[in-house]
């Protein structure tokens, strides 16, 4: 998929890195913001979760999340929180730099999506609906793969094609395909 129009690119451009800006702030924020930061209270104590209208009346006793003994389980062992804490910490970092940069764009916003997604479930709160801000990132960093968002004012368009097709469709942002002679008149 290739974007001709200049607009819509800068909108993606825009939109890849202020989403990139959103991950590095939320990892830079562990990172050096808080000493001892840890997701052990999150797992441990946020992943009841509701159900909420319309699904159940409102005197109803929860928790909900049917996944929620995974995760407090997973907040007491504290040989997996060193890994779930160093990879939600650097994951975000990553994540960030890639987006706002857009170097190796599709694998930063695929890693993006799948972290939203895991926070999702580990959410899990429908008390407003199912769509909440960790499923809207994962949508969002989704899309920036799909359209392989660094192509567009992003370094993949620069580093890309000095790998594999291969590399390119997975890591970078697939093919810079040249602008056909039309949209270029």
């Amino acid at each position: 998929m290739r974007i001709y129009d200049t607009r819509i690119q800068l909108a993606v451009a825009v939109g890849r890195i202020v989403i990139g800006i959103i991950f590095l702030w939320a990892g830079l924020e562990k990172f050096i913001g808080s000493s001892g930061w840890s997701a052990a209270g999150f797992l441990a104590h946020g992943t009841a979760g509701t159900l909420g209208w319309p699904f159940v009346g409102a005197d109803a006793q929860g928790p909900f999340n049917p996944t929620m003994d995974f995760w407090v389980d997973l907040s007491k062992n504290g040989g997996l929180m060193t890994i779930v804490n160093f990879l939600v910490v650097f994951g975000e970092l990553g994540i960030g730099i890639s987006l706002v940069l857009g170097l190796l764009t599709r694998f930063g916003a695929a890693m993006g999506t799948l972290m939203m997604l895991l926070f999702f479930v580990a959410a899990w709160d429908w008390a407003f609906g199912i769509v909440n801000q960790h499923l809207t990132y994962g949508v969002v960093t989704f899309g920036l793969a799909i359209v392989g968002a660094g192509n567009y004012f992003g370094l993949d368009a620069i580093v890309g094609p000095m790998f594999s097709p291969a590399l390119r469709r997975w890591l970078f942002s697939g093919d810079a395909e040249p602008e056909p002679a039309s949209a270029m008149a």
